[in-house]
């Protein structure tokens, strides 16, 4: 009888830490997501502010011209639509997500120099501290599903793209900080993505719709 008090006891005890960590990543999941979401918001209005600021001809000169430009992300491998996110993993979203931040660790800093003063688009080393923080936590959501494997991803291993990608690429400086401005805000756009599917896929629901 005692013995099977003890079993009971630590099966009840396996549950509640099981659940105590079932909580916690959901909590991870969803202070990622409401980061992103912070930091998609702001791309957005950087980039709006900055239009507002062009002269008719330039914003439509700039319009034609981001179309058809490249990304210092674009080297990072992600799923290319709707479907291929939906059918990707959450790991392999959570890794992606972690890239795609990882890459705008060092442009960041340059987000002040990319736009006028006028604008109010707060201090961009808040926003190199609010992308140092959601790497933190997307890194920890990563070992979370791992759950003590060794991580295996390649890509890990690989170098980032160019650092100074958007200060190199001998445009004059209204195309380059469009562009800057333009690729944050599709990266984090991006991120948001996939960190809303991978969330959905914790919860094993097979209808993750975008």
């Amino acid at each position: 009888m005692a013995r099977a008090l003890v079993l009971l006891s630590v099966v009840l005890v396996s549950l509640l830490v099981n659940q105590g960590t079932a909580s916690e990543n959901q909590r991870l999941f969803n202070n990622a997501v409401i980061r992103v979401q912070h930091l998609h918001q702001l791309a957005a209005k950087m980039i709006n502010d900055f239009e507002d600021n062009l002269l008719p001809e330039e914003r439509r000169q700039l319009s034609k011209i981001f179309p058809l430009s490249f990304c210092n992300s674009d080297s990072i491998e992600a799923p290319t639509g709707k479907d291929e996110t939906q059918k990707s993993s959450m790991l392999k979203l959570l890794r992606i997500s972690f890239r795609l931040i990882e890459s705008w660790e060092f442009p960041s800093q340059t987000l002040s120099g990319a736009i006028s003063n006028s604008l109010t688009v707060g201090n961009p080393n808040q926003i190199t501290e609010k992308l140092a923080d959601l790497k933190v936590g997307i890194s920890v959501l990563i070992k979370g599903c791992l759950d003590g494997q060794p991580n295996m991803d390649e890509n890990d291993s690989l170098p980032l793209p160019f650092e100074d990608f958007y200060l190199t690429m001998g445009e004059s400086s209204l195309r380059e900080s469009f562009r800057l401005l333009a690729c944050f805000k599709k990266d984090m756009h991006k991120v948001e993505t996939y960190l809303r599917v991978a969330n959905c896929r914790r919860s094993l629901d097979s209808n993750c719709t975008l």
